[in-house]
This record gives C-alpha cells, structure tokens and sequence, in this order.
C-alpha cells in the first residue's frame, strides 16, 4: 500500500500529543473547559493547594492585535492617506494686496490676469482697462441673464469663489451698462455707508467674507457691553442701495466670496451664483492676445506646453480657474518669449496652489474675538481637516472639522463659550469653500468595503500646502492643530487614526524637534495603545525624509534601551514599517536584540507582550518591499540557539498564516498585494512570489514540529486552508505549497490529521473536494 493510501484513523483526542489539532468539536471543548478551568468568577486564590499559574505563554497570544480590540486599518485607508501629501516643493514668496490681488518679488498681476498694474482702490476704471478686459472675457455662464437681471434692478450681487472671474465679469457688466463709466469702491465701505452715488455710472464693490461683520458697544448701568451685528449687508441694505442706484440712474454689482453671506444673499432678489467659464477656453483667449505679436506656432506650442505632464504636475491642481488660468497664461507667454526659462516656468507654476492655501488663512480670525470670527474660523478648520482626511468620508471629516474649529476658538477667545450651528452651511454647498468636490467611494474596513460619500480637493497638491502654509506660517496655530491631532490619534476608528498619525509623520518631517516633544513623544509614553501605534506610524512617515530619518533612528535606540514599556513598544512597533531604522535589514536587526532581551530578562507577561508586538512588526515587514530578506532572516532565528529569536519567528510565521494582508499595511506601496488583500499573507506571498514557496514551507513545517508551537501553528494553518477552500485559484495555489510541506512522514500524518479534524468539523466542515485535493497533494509530497 502506499504512502497515500494510508489514511490513518482520527485519533482519539486524549491520544494526542504534540500534534493534537485545536479544531475540537463542541462537546471536547465543553468537557475540557470544565475539567481544565474554575467556575466562572472564582477566584485563583482560593482554589485550596492547588497548582501555581502557569508562565504566560507568547503562543497563547499569537495573532494577537497590537491595538488590542481595534482593528490596524485596511490597507485601502493606508493607501488613500499615503495619497494624500505630495512631496514637498519650494514655493516663492507670493504676497496678497488687501483688494486680493498677489504679486510675485516685485511683479503685481491684476485679478484681470493680464500683465502687471497698479492695484485699484478706489476711483474710476481707466478706460484702457475696461479695453484690455474686453479682449480676453471669456462669458460666464448664464451671462446673459445675469445682464438682464442687472438692468431691470439696477443691482446684483455675484457670489463665487476667488479667483473665479466674479470681478472680470462684474467689470464686463457694468461696462455693458454704462459704458466706459466705472468706478470701483473702497472694500471698506459698508453698503448702508454708501451715499454718494455718481448719476449713469457703473459702481463696483467687493466684500470679503472675513469683513463682513463688525460690533458695537454702548454703556449699561455703568458698564460696557458689546453687541454683535449680524455679518454684512442684509436683504434691507440693498433695497436701499437699489434705491439710490435707480435715483441717479446707475448700476452695482456686488462681488461676494462664498460663504455664510453668500449663501444669504442666495436666497434674496439681487444674488447670483457666478460660474466660471471653462479654464481651457480662458486660457486659450489670454494666449492670443499675449501671444498676437509672436512667430506663427508659438500659440499651439505654448497649449502643448500647458497640457503638458510637468506642467500639469508643477500646478498640482485638477482645473485651474479662470484668474489662475489667466496667470497661466501669462506664465507661458513670458516662457515662448524666452523671459523665462523652463525651470523657472515650473516653479511659477508650482506657487499656484501656495497661494490659494496662503488666501484661506491670510487674517482668518479677524477681528480676534468670537464670535464674530467664528465663521471664517470654522473653515479654515475645514480646509485643514480635507487636508488631513482628503478621499475620506465626508461626515467624518466634517466632524473633525468642527473639533478642530472648537480648538480654534477657545485659544482666540478662552473665556467665551463656543457652540456649533446646526443649520448653517449646506453640505453640498460648504465643499466649495475647500476647493473640493463630494463624490462616491469607498471605505475600506479591512474585512469588506462600504460606499460613502466622500470628499476631496480639487488638487493633489493642496493637502500638501494647506498644511505647510498653516504650519509654517501661523505659530500659534501649532497648538490647537497638535492638540487635534492627538485627540484623532486616540480614536480606534483606522480612518481616523491612520490619517491623523500619517498627518503628524509629514509635520514631524518638517520640525522633529517640536512635533516630538508636543505630540509624539506624549503619544509613545500613553497607555493607550492606539496613541503607541499612531507614534510609531508618525515616527515611521517622517523617517520617509533622509535627513531626518537617523535622528528618529537614534530616538528609537534609545527608546528600546529606556526602560520604559510604552517607549520600547512604540520603538517596536516603528520599526515594521522598514523605514525608520534606514532599511528592512536594520529593523530585523533592532527587533531581534528586543526580542534576546525579553527573554534573558523575565517571561513576564510584559516580555510576552513585546515579543507579539515585536512578531506583527516581522510580519508587516513580510508584507513589504523585501520579503526575501525577512524569510532569510526567519530561517536564520530558528535555527538561533537562544529562545528569544526562534519564538520571534515562530510568532511571525503563525501571523503569516493567520493574518489577512489588508491589515499589514505599510508606508511603501505594494501594488503586487493590493489584489490579495482579502487573503492570508502566506497565501499572497505564493502567488506574488512563488520562487520562495519552498521557503515558505520550510519555516511552517519546521513551526508545526515545534511541540511549543505546534498548536497555535495548526490552529493558523486551519484558517489559511479553510479560506483556499473557498477560491479555486487559491485552492491550486495551496495544493502546491502542502506538497512542499509533506516531505516526512510525520509532516504527513500531521497534515491529514489536520484536514480529517476540518472535514468532521461539526460546526463547519470543510468542503470535502477541496480536502480531498488537500489530502492528494500531501500524498504527493512524498514523491517530491
């Protein structure tokens, strides 16, 4: 008979030694749970003369979550975050006028786009303004309506965003009105301030969001009280200033950023929502006229130039608007007239997302009390939290907003109250005033994916300079954003935790000394074990940078040589990511001197814990960049004479068979395993690497002839089998991985005790097609 024909008989499970399979059925289990354990509630003390407990047992907990009850995210999530911040880029100095007009060093660009100029204030439109104009608008959409509108009432108010061609058009209207007579307005003057009304004229006014409201103060019984009026003109105001428009047979328009006003003014008879016509379109109608003069070509080549992937990259954003398109053409005009070089177009090109983050926070909490700056507070809160959580959900991120907004105020204003408004900007409307869109994603749980209705910028380079405009250019802001952060970084949620953590890596790459001693440090020191992880993800993301990954190097040397659990578990955990330490080989290295040091020391259940936190490392190393290197290394520590290395191997080869590899995800990007991210590790490793399958087998099979090990290793191989059984490819692909694995009889006899344990399995019995292709290719493993 041969080898394959002897099925043995199902032992007796009070027969069984080391090769005892843990898939029990029910009634074993109750038996051994009364025989093996006290009543439930009783206590071990006063169980008479009875035996010492036992010496806690690293394999007892193997697969354990470092998070305890929190999952460590899906790799999705991790994925998305690593997404969100794009490498860091020099900007120029670019600086705002108070009418928001920029310049760059000593060139001042007009909200018109094109060339240079004198910033208007107040006073009459030059007429070869109006002229320059003319050439280049490109009509908004609903123009024409918008000029009907205008001539029955006399006034409109034209709401939008910066940037999006609300003055180009409210100038254009105007001048469609009342010819070459147009006179622009203080931005500081108030509507019900405004008196002096020039007869058939056109008059321009631009109201910033952040000016919008203003105070009063007025003596009771003896004491100042100050009383808030509501925030810029209302629905009143402009009756009245219609009326004296239509006395002196003029016209206005109003120029509104969105927001709350905005939004109120919707509602009313004069606003208007001003879209922006298509950049492409402006773009192209700038060109030609900058380009009139030029060698015939040079407008197409300079379009080619623009769509260009450089181009498109240095600009970071998805669809300029219709100022930014202008100033873009500027850019390239300057570029075919050989006045800049390519590299300086570039670099031009890579200000424009600097200063749309640096026109958000420019006097955000003006006028330095609530809670009147309250409004434009809670969006600056907003645009840092898409910058955090850019792709994420949208009711999360909304939410983080308004934790960060509370942040915000009460270091403005300690000692005034702050609370939320329930009814206030509509969530389809509020996305705008971010630069960003709602769309439908998806969420990744780990196990399975959601739809959500999610929320990103308009731009992959907005995260990026949302926060360094706030970070470096507001100190007082560090605080408020540092205390946010830590507070998502103690939230189980993956989506939180993860994003907050990578968020805080990317500040720690640009001030280690002051982001580790505010938040990392404090984090690595907490009992919370979700603040331990978030530190070393931190820590592992800012390590991305060269010249700061030997400081957090050293940082973590010292923390596995301090004595103190939570530093040497969060220096533990740092180095499975493989960056912190500067390579893959350098964090096996660190987490094998842990893991001698655990064991010469005590097998304390704290050594216990450190040598499971030490293993999930080991085993995210597995599942990155250089899987090769860990498996040598693996092979090497079994074969280590000392304790303490071989059980860091046994844990992790037991977490390669039980531990999906959704929730070992990395700082790297690991294309070849985003397609197995359901699966067990193990069963990934064989299809991305098969050359390692023998390998593979060897470190198992020697983990299953481990007495110690030997039940947890069974327990682990019995998940990994029952989900091949499931998936005809995976199924083909553990086929050969146990021909590998049967090469001695007794590896044999092990296996198909396993796979007959699984088949009688009264709860869940495995598919008896896929044992019975599991139990040929374990016969075969003796012809191998």
């Amino acid at each position: 008979m041969s080898d394959q024909d002897e099925t043995p008989d199902v032992p007796d499970p009070q027969d069984e030694s080391e090769d005892r399979s843990p898939e029990r059925n029910a009634a074993d289990k109750r038996s051994d749970k009364k025989a093996d354990k006290p009543e439930k509630g009783a206590d071990r003390r006063t169980q008479g003369d009875g035996p010492e407990p036992p010496e806690p047992n690293p394999f007892d907990q193997a697969g354990r979550n470092p998070l305890g009850g929190g999952g460590t995210g899906g790799s999705g999530t991790a994925h998305a975050a690593l997404q969100t911040f794009a490498a860091g880029k020099t900007g120029r100095a670019i600086g705002f006028g108070a009418d928001g007009q920029y310049y760059e060093g000593n060139t001042f660009i007009g909200r018109l786009g094109i060339g240079g100029g004198h910033a208007m204030v107040q006073g009459p439109v030059p007429a070869e303004e109006l002229t320059r104009l003319i050439g280049v608008y490109c009509e908004a959409p609903d123009y024409e309506e918008m000029e009907k509108r205008l001539r029955k009432h006399g006034l409109l108010v034209l709401c939008g965003e910066r940037n999006s061609g609300r003055t180009a058009t409210a100038l254009s209207l105007l001048a469609g009105v009342a010819g070459d007579k147009v006179t622009r307005l203080d931005p500081g003057v108030k509507v019900h301030e405004i008196e002096e009304i020039e007869p058939g004229h056109g008059h321009l006014l631009a109201i910033e969001s952040e000016d919008t409201g203003w105070q009063e103060t007025e003596q009771v019984g003896g004491r100042t009280r100050t009383r808030v009026r509501r925030a810029g003109p209302t629905e009143l105001h402009l009756d009245g200033l219609r009326s004296k428009l239509v006395k002196a047979g003029a016209f206005g328009v109003l120029v509104v950023e969105n927001g709350e006003l905005a939004d109120r003014l919707l509602r009313g008879r004069y606003g208007v929502v001003c879209a922006s016509p298509p950049s492409e379109k402006v773009l192209l109608q700038h060109l030609r006229v900058l380009l009139a003069d030029a060698d015939e070509g040079a407008l197409d080549e300079a379009l080619a130039l623009a769509a260009g992937e450089d181009v498109t990259d240095a600009l970071g954003l998805d669809e300029l608007r219709p100022g930014e398109a202008a100033r873009l053409a500027d850019h390239l005009a300057r570029r075919q007239k050989s006045e800049l070089t390519h590299r300086q177009l570039l670099a031009d090109c890579a200000t424009f997302v600097d200063a749309q983050a640096r026109s958000w926070f420019a006097g955000a909490d003006r006028p330095g009390t609530l809670p009147e700056a309250l409004p434009t507070l809670s969006a600056a809160a907003f645009r840092i939290a898409v910058a955090v959580f850019n792709g994420s959900p949208y009711s999360l991120t909304a939410e983080a907003g308004e934790q960060l907004a509370w942040e915000l105020a009460v270091t403005l204003d300690p000692g005034t109250p702050t609370g939320r408004r329930l009814f206030g900007t509509h969530a389809e409307v509020r996305p705008v005033a971010a630069r960003s869109v709602l769309q439908d994603g998806e969420l990744d749980l780990g196990d399975a994916q959601v739809p959500v209705r999610v929320i990103r910028f308009q731009g992959q380079a907005l995260a990026t300079a949302v926060l360094r405009e706030v970070w470096h250019g507001y100190h007082n802001a560090r605080g408020p954003l540092v205390r946010w952060l830590r507070t998502l970084c103690d939230d189980p949620r993956p989506v939180l935790w993860v994003r907050a953590s990578i968020a805080a890596g990317v500040l720690c790459s640009w001030d280690l000394p002051y982001v580790s001693g505010e938040l990392v440090v404090p984090m690595a020191s907490s009992d919370s074990p979700v603040q331990r992880m978030s530190a070393a993800t931190a820590l592992a993301e800012a390590a991305r940078e060269p010249s700061v990954q030997p400081a957090v190097a050293a940082l973590l040397k010292d923390w596995t040589k301090s004595g103190h659990e939570e530093l040497l578990t969060t220096a533990v955990l740092a180095h499975g990511y493989g960056m912190a330490a500067g390579s893959v080989t350098a964090s096996l290295d660190a987490l094998a001197k842990v893991a001698v040091r655990a064991h010469d020391e005590t097998d304390s259940a704290h050594d216990t814990d450190i040598l499971s936190d030490a293993s999930f490392s080991v085993t995210r190393l597995l599942a990155g960049p250089e899987p090769e290197t860990v498996v040598h290394r693996l092979d090497a520590w079994l074969r280590d004479t000392r304790r303490g290395p071989a059980t860091l191997a046994l844990l992790t080869v037991i977490r390669a068979l039980r531990t999906r590899t959704t929730f070992l995800w990395g700082l790297q990007d690991m294309p070849a395993l985003e397609a197995h991210a359901k699966r067990m590790l193990l069963s990934a490793l064989l299809e991305t690497h098969p050359g390692l399958t023998g390998r593979l087998a060897s470190l198992v099979r020697r983990t299953l002839a481990t007495p110690r090990a030997g039940a947890a290793t069974q327990d682990a191989l019995a998940l990994l089998l029952r989900q091949a059984a499931a998936d005809t490819h995976q199924l083909e692909l553990v086929r050969h991985f146990l021909v590998r694995l049967a090469e001695e009889r007794r590896d044999r006899d092990r296996l198909r005790h396993l796979l007959a344990r699984l088949v009688k399995d009264p709860d869940e019995p495995l598919d008896k097609t896929a044992a019975r292709t599991m139990w040929d290719a374990v016969g075969e493993g003796a012809e191998a």
